[in-house]
């Protein structure tokens, strides 16, 4: 006995192999664009998240920067105003006592022109 296969039997079957072949690739072809379109998203979603935490970050740098600028100045005063009472004592002490103070600034003159010879 000799098998015999029909022709159009051995079409339908490559027909229908190319039908699922084209279904298969049509189906990844929309994958991929569902991927393309998801990554997209993705990468907006991370550029935005990205620009708030630089605006945050901005914002607290600058804050800190204000903070730190405002004790700054506080300090600036402070010294002023130790140096401003510092100032006033040396005037004190040299209008109570001014033979001492000229005595001192002498011996001072003295031990920096020692210390400039070596």
């Amino acid at each position: 006995m000799a098998t015999t296969s029909d022709p159009a039997t051995s079409r339908a079957k490559a027909k229908g192999a190319r039908t699922d072949a084209t279904e298969r690739e049509q189906h990844l072809e929309d994958q991929i664009t569902q991927l393309q379109t998801d990554l997209k998203e993705i990468a907006t979603s991370l550029t935005r998240i990205s620009g708030d935490k630089v605006s945050e970050a901005r914002h607290t740098a600058k804050a800190e920067y204000s903070q730190l600028r405002r004790q700054g100045q506080h300090v600036v005063e402070e010294v002023q105003d130790q140096a401003t009472n510092i100032e006033k004592q040396l005037k004190d002490t040299i209008r109570d006592k001014p033979l001492t103070a000229v005595a001192s600034a002498i011996g001072i003159g003295f031990i920096l022109a020692l210390l400039s010879r070596s």
